[in-house]
């Protein structure tokens, strides 16, 4: 029997109007202290976010979800934020925030292998 390990996630969100509190589910983060894993992923459809806020600028939001994925590999490409350790930079991408682009509250499971996760979390809960 392999080895299940606790990880923990959030669900990256697009809210084009924060006000109304209406969101786009967009990416995931994963983090696995167990095994040093943390990464992100994202699937931007604009179509979707252009319903909900027809002036919203989708370049900008690709940015700030590929500085989220840079952040979560880390280095000194990622500025100062890339250079901390994994879980302070998974509790720093996850902080609550009252912005477009902002995550869900953090959620633990348990794996066998967290990129298999995060590829089935991003079926279930983004695509």
């Amino acid at each position: 029997m392999q080895d299940r390990h606790l990880f923990e996630y959030a669900v990256i969100r697009v809210m084009p109007r924060v006000e109304r509190e209406e969101f786009i589910n967009v990416g995931i983060i994963l983090y696995c202290a167990k095994l040093k894993y943390l990464k992100a992923a994202f699937h931007l459809e604009t179509a979707r976010l252009k319903a909900l806020n027809c002036e919203l600028e989708t370049c900008v939001i690709e940015d700030n979800l590929k500085a989220i994925v840079n952040i979560s590999e880390g280095g000194k490409a990622a500025g100062p934020i890339g250079m901390l350790d994994l879980a302070s930079r998974f509790r720093w991408l996850t902080a609550t925030r009252s912005t477009v682009v902002q995550c869900s509250k953090v959620h633990p499971g348990f794996c066998v292998d967290p990129e298999i996760t995060l590829n089935q979390l991003m079926e279930e809960l983004v695509l």
